[in-house]
C-alpha cells in the first residue's frame, strides 16, 4: 500500500532545531537516573520491601526497551515529530502520576509511563536526517545520540541536590516541567519531516517483540533477587528465546514488518548493534561504581567520604564531556569515517578503565576518570547513529535507530545486573549492612574493559562504508563538501523536473523513490525551478511518485543500471485540482 503524506514541511529549518531536539533527548535520559540519589531510601519512602521497591526502576527500563523500536517505526509511518511529542506527553503524564503518590503500585504505573519517552532519541535522530543540511548532520546526530549519557550525568547532581533539600516528589514535578517545556519548544521550532515509510504498522510484531523483550529483560534485572539458577529466572529466559524466535520467523514473512530483519542482518547494521551492547555495558559501569566509591566513608580505608551532591558533581563531567565531544566527532568522522571514531572511542574507554584501576584513592582522580570515559563514550555513542543511518534507507531511519538504542539499553541492563551481582558477592558485612569493597570496584572496571575489548573486535568487522545513500551525508563537514557529494549522488540516480499539465515547473512538489519491494528508498522536494535529484541505493527498477498541492498524484516507473550517468525523467503532474 502506498502511503503519501499531506504534511508540507519546509527545508528551511531554524538553527534552534538541533538544540531543541538535543534538549528533548536530555530530558528523556533524565528519567533513567532521576531516582538514583534516593534508591536506598525507596523501601522506606514507599512503605514496602527492598525487592518490591526495585520495580520502580525496573518498570522504567522495561517500558523504555519496549517503546524504543515501536515508536521509531510509528514515527517512520506517521511522522517523527508527531510521535516525539506523543512520547514526551506520555512522560509528562507519568511524572505527574508519580509526583502525586507514595503508593507502590501507582508509582510503578507512573514510572512505566515515563519509560515510554525513550523512543524520543531515535525519533530525534530521524528528524535530523530528514531535515538538516549535510554539513550539520554529523555533529547534530552525535549530540542527539550522546544526550542519553549527557542527561544521565547531569541528572545525578541536580537530583541529589533536590532530594537532600526538598521532598523527593519534587523530582517528578521538575521532570514534568522539563517535559512540558520540551513539548512546547518542539512544536514551536521543529517542523514535521516529509519522509514516510510504506506499509502499515505491524501490530502482531509489536506485541511479539514486547513480550520477548519483557521475558528477556525481566530475569536480567531481577535475577540477583530471584537467584540466577532459580526456576523462575531460567524459565523466563527459555520463554524469551522461544517467543523471540517465533517473532523473528513471523517478521520475515510480513510485508511491512516492525523490524526489517533482512536489513538488520546486513554486516554494517549487525556489527554496529552488537558493538552497541558492549558500549552500553561499559557506559553503565562507571555510573554504578564511582558514586558509591565517592560516598563510602573514609573509615572503610578506601571510601572517599563525599556527600551525595559532591559525588554527583564529580561524576557530572562524564555527561558534559560527552556533549563537548560531538563537534570533535564531526571533524574526525568527516575525515576518517564513523567506523574509525567508534574504534577510537572504545580505545579511549579501555584506557580510562585501565587507568581507573589505579586511580581510586582521591576525589580528583574520579574526576579524571569521568572526563576520560566521557570522551571515549561520547565518540562511541556519536558514531553509532551515523553507522546505522549510512546502512539503511531513509524510510527506516526511525525504526533502525530505535533498535540500536534498544541494543544500548540491553547493554546497560546486563551491566546493571552483572555489576550488581559482583558488588554484592564481594561486599563486606558491617553491622548487617553490605558494604562494597575495593576488590569489587576493580573487578567491575575489569568487566567494563573486557566488554570494550569485545566491542573493538566487533567493530573491526564493520565493512568499509560506501559512498551512496545516507553514508555520504555523514562524511561531509563543510558546505563545499556537501555540495560536491550532492552532485555525485545526482550522477548516480534520477534527476529531472516536475511540471504541470501545461509544462510549467512546479516548486516544492514531493518526489518519492520507491523500490521494487514497495519501500521508500529516497524522498525530496523540487526546487523553485521544478528540478529534483534523487540518488539510488542500488541498480534496479523503481517507481517515482510525485505530488503537489492543486495537482493529482503521479507514479512513473524507471530503471537505473547502476552506472555513474544520471537517468533523466521529467514528471508531468495531472492538471485536475485535488484536496490536500
Amino acid at each position: 500500500m502506498t502511503h503519501t503524506t499531506t504534511d508540507r514541511p519546509t527545508r528551511e529549518t531554524s538553527g534552534a532545531v538541533v538544540p531543541v531536539l538535543a534538549f528533548a533527548g536530555i530530558v528523556v535520559a533524565v528519567m533513567q537516573t532521576l531516582l538514583v540519589p534516593v534508591i536506598k531510601d525507596l523501601p522506606q519512602l514507599l512503605g514496602t520491601s527492598p525487592g518490591n521497591a526495585t520495580w520502580v526502576l525496573t518498570s522504567t527500563l522495561l517500558s523504555g526497551a519496549v517503546a524504543t523500536p515501536i515508536m521509531g517505526r510509528l514515527g517512520d509511518l506517521y511522522g517523527k515529530r508527531r510521535l516525539l511529542v506523543a512520547s514526551l506527553a506520555v512522560m509528562v503524564v507519568g511524572a505527574l502520576v508519580s509526583a502525586l503518590t507514595s503508593d507502590l503500585i501507582t508509582m510503578i504505573a507512573g514510572r512505566t509511563l515515563q519509560g515510554f519517552a525513550m523512543g524520543a532519541i531515535p525519533l530525534g535522530i530521524g528528524l535530523m536526517r530528514d531535515m538538516l543540511p549535510r554539513e550539520k548532520l554529523g555533529s547534530a546526530m552525535a549530540l542527539m545520540s550522546s544526550s542519553i549519557g549527557v542527561g544521565g550525568g547531569l541528572a545525578l547532581p541536580l537530583a541529589a541536590l533536590i532530594a537532600q533539600n526538598t521532598d523527593w516528589h519534587a523530582l517528578f514535578y521538575g521532570a514534568a516541567g522539563l517535559g512540558a517545556l520540551a513539548i512546547v519548544l518542539t512544536l514551536l521550532v521543529v517542523p514535521e519531516s516529509p519522509a514516510r515509510a510504506e506499509g502499515t504498522f505491524d501490530v502482531l510484531g509489536a506485541i511479539g517483540l514486547s513480550a520477548g523483550l519483557v521475558l528477556f529483560l525481566l530475569p536480567i534485572t531481577k535475577g540477583s533477587d530471584w537467584g540466577w539458577t532459580s526456576g523462575t529466572t531460567l524459565g523466563l529466559f527459555a520463554a524469551a528465546a522461544v517467543v523471540l524466535v517465533l517473532w523473528g520467523v513471523m517478521e520475515l514473512r510480513v510485508k511491512a514488518p516492525l523490524v526489517d530483519l533482512r536489513t538488520t542482518a546486513r554486516p554494517a547494521v549487525l556489527f554496529t548493534n552488537l558493538a552497541s551492547i558492549m558500549v552500553g555495558v561499559s557506559f553503565y559501569v562507571v555510573s554504578l561504581v564511582l558514586p558509591q566509591l565517592l560516598q563510602l566513608p573514609k573509615a572503610t580505608g578506601y571510601g572517599l567520604g563525599q556527600s551525595m551532591v559532591v559525588a554527583g558533581l564529580l561524576v557530572a563531567p562524564l555527561g558534559l564531556t560527552m556533549m563537548v565531544t560531538a563537534p570533535v566527532y564531526a571533524r574526525l568522522s568527516a575525515k576518517y569515517g564513523p567506523k574509525f571514531t567508534l574504534i577510537l572511542g572504545m580505545l579511549i574507554i579501555a584506557i580510562g578503565y585501565g587507568a581507573g584501576l589505579g586511580l581510586m584513592s582521591a576525589a580528583w582522580q574520579s574526576l579524571v576518570i569521568a572526563v576520560v570515559l566521557g570522551a571515549g563514550i561520547g565518540l562511541a555513542y556519536s558514531s553509532l547513529p551515523a553507522l546505522i543511518v549510512g546502512a539503511v534507507p531513509a524510510s527506516e531511519t526511525g525504526a533502525a535507530n530505535g533498535l540500536n538504542t534498544l541494543m544500548r539499553s540491553i547493554g546497560t541492563s546486563v551491566s546493571s545486573a552483572v555489576i550488581g551481582m559482583v558488588l554484592a558477592n564481594t561486599a563486606n558485612d558491617v553491622g548487617g549492612v553490605a558494604v562494597p569493597t575495593m576488590h569489587g570496584f576493580r573487578v567491575s572496571f575489569l568487566i567494563a574493559t573486557a566488554a570494550v575489548a569485545i566491542g573493538l573486535v566487533l567493530a573491526l568487522f564493520l565493512p568499509r562504508q560506501q559512498r551512496p545513500s545516507g553514508a555520504s551525508q555523514l562524511r561531509a563537514s563543510s558546505e563545499e563538501d556537501a555540495n560536491l557529494e550532492c552532485a555525485e549522488e545526482a550522477l548516480r540516480g534520477f534527476r529531472g523536473r516536475v511540471l504541470d499539465a501545461h509544462g510549467v515547473p512546479v516548486a516544492r512538489a514531493s518526489v518519492t523513490l520507491i523500490d521494487r519491494r514497495g519501500r521508500q528508498a529516497g524522498a525530496t522536494l523540487s526546487e523553485p525551478d521544478g528540478s529534483y535529484a534523487l540518488a539510488v541505493p542500488a541498480q534496479g527498477s523503481y517507481v517515482l511518485a510525485a505530488k503537489a498541492a492543486g495537482h493529482g498524484p503521479l507514479a512513473s516507473s524507471a530503471t537505473h543500471t547502476g552506472d555513474a550517468r544520471p537517468v533523466g525523467l521529467d514528471l508531468a503532474l495531472p492538471g485536475e485540482t485535488v484536496t490536500v
